[in-house]
């Protein structure tokens, strides 16, 4: 049941990453400096290699809070998502938030960045409970 919960959460925070992501796809773009074409579309963006890497990225995250969780004894949902919550804002985003720092990148894109995994992590720790 352990390995289903983590895919299964894994899938729903993935699934979730597209609906933010698609909704904020133009500002993300314009602080990201993708370059687009005359279309409005990313340049080179017809490579699946980051939609395969993101879903490596997301079981090897609800993977370890999975762990984590049960280390823990977190066990309700109410608890995954407060601890999903915590994981995302004050774990995942900071580290987000510094990268970009050093990297002079756009406070706008971290915060896009860092709400995706705040809230995807929330996603996350919900579903690992329901389990």
């Amino acid at each position: 049941m352990e390995i289903l919960s983590v895919v299964v959460a894994a899938f729903a925070s993935f699934a979730f990453g597209a609906l933010w992501y698609m909704t904020l796809a133009k500002p993300w773009m314009q602080a990201a400096g993708i370059e687009m074409d005359s279309a409005g579309k990313p340049v080179n963006g017809a490579s699946p290699m980051p939609f395969v890497i993101s879903g490596i990225c997301m079981t090897l995250v609800a993977g370890m809070m999975r762990h984590i969780f049960a280390m823990s004894g977190i066990e309700t949902p109410l608890y995954g998502i407060m601890g999903g919550f915590g994981i995302g804002l004050f774990f995942i985003t900071p580290w987000v938030a510094m990268n970009y720092a050093y990297a002079m990148r756009p406070m706008k894109l971290a915060v896009i960045d860092g709400g995706y995994s705040t809230i995807g992590c929330t996603i996350i720790g919900f579903v690992l409970t329901l389990f």
